[in-house]
């Protein structure tokens, strides 16, 4: 990954459930005490997914746990949080899910330079069958490269 780029969850269904189009940067507004969860890495992705609303991009689904020694301020683990990008990212992002029936999904939340950061993926949605084609091919990518390896 880049430098100074610590990964803290990564939503793995997200690349078998979706093709992924386009990638973006986005910063993610936090309560103090979810900071603090997150750099534990107490965070799930599983279900995860964004929506534009009014000109702003809400993060829904991402579970972060409490963090065990917050006192008084504890958010709620499941609230929807604001994702923090440009506005023209943001029009773009709503023309295309709006157009064509994209998907916003979560990829991964890592720390960059000290910020949680979540990269976003403009996504479609796989049928059984495209499922069920990119197993294969991963399956005869590794063979082939076994076969490759056993030549050598």
């Amino acid at each position: 990954m880049g430098e100074g780029r610590k990964v803290v969850a990564v939503n793995r269904k997200a690349r078998h459930n979706y093709e992924i189009l386009e990638t973006y940067e986005a910063g993610i507004e936090l309560k103090g005490s979810e900071v603090k969860s997150l750099r534990q890495g107490r965070v799930n992705l599983k279900d995860a997914f964004a929506k534009v609303e009014k000109g702003e991009v809400f993060l829904y689904g991402c579970h972060i746990s409490p963090y065990s020694h917050a006192s008084q301020f504890v958010p709620d683990p499941l609230r929807p949080r604001k994702l923090l990008l440009h506005k023209q990212e943001i029009r773009r992002l709503a023309g295309k899910v709006a157009e064509r029936g994209l998907t916003l999904v979560p990829l991964s939340i890592y720390f960059k330079r000290g910020k949680a950061k979540v990269e976003l993926a403009l996504a479609k949605g796989k049928t059984l069958v495209d499922k069920r084609e990119t197993i294969r091919r991963k399956t005869m990518e590794r063979e082939v490269a076994r076969e490759i390896k056993r030549y050598r």
